[in-house]
């Protein structure tokens, strides 16, 4: 019983993820420019549900509800940076596949960086920390090895 539910669960959000675009989210007309400068605007903006596509590429309901809004944006005569600045206010600046370099967005821009140094340092203490705990091995004494292998023959 529970898999059912499960499964049915699965699959709606599945199904619900794929919506197409309907014809009420296509009734609002733009004329030639506003089509180009729609078009151009949808690949700099991310997907929120997909993350590693640009609304443009997706399918996502929530992307189609994203591309919709930004299509009225345009129709009324909005600019890039003002549609950039109202998407960003709304949903911050990870709505953009480039976010402004700003002391919010540092860990954006540096974070990766950060990690790999952060990686380097930890790896290059553990290499120099197990070089000193080794233990040396002790010389040997050819002449006290000799007796003492002759003592047990």
């Amino acid at each position: 019983m529970r898999y059912r539910f499960a499964a049915a669960l699965f699959f709606s959000s599945v199904l619900g993820a794929q919506a197409q675009v309907t014809p009420e989210r296509a009734d609002i007309p733009l004329t030639a420019a506003q089509d180009v400068q729609f078009r151009a605007l949808l690949p700099d903006l991310r997907c929120l549900v997909c993350q590693n596509e640009s609304l443009a590429d997706s399918q996502a309901s929530l992307a189609l509800d994203l591309k919709y809004e930004v299509r009225g944006l345009v129709a009324s005569g909005k600019s890039d940076a003002e549609i950039k600045k109202y998407l960003t206010d709304r949903y911050g600046d990870f709505v953009l596949f480039k976010p402004p370099f700003a002391p919010r967005t540092f860990l954006l821009w540096f974070g990766p960086a950060l990690l790999v140094l952060l990686g380097v340092i930890t790896a290059l203490a553990y290499v120099r920390k197990s070089r000193k705990s080794a233990v040396p091995t002790p010389a040997v004494d050819a002449e006290a090895l000799r007796k003492l292998l002759d003592e047990q023959e």
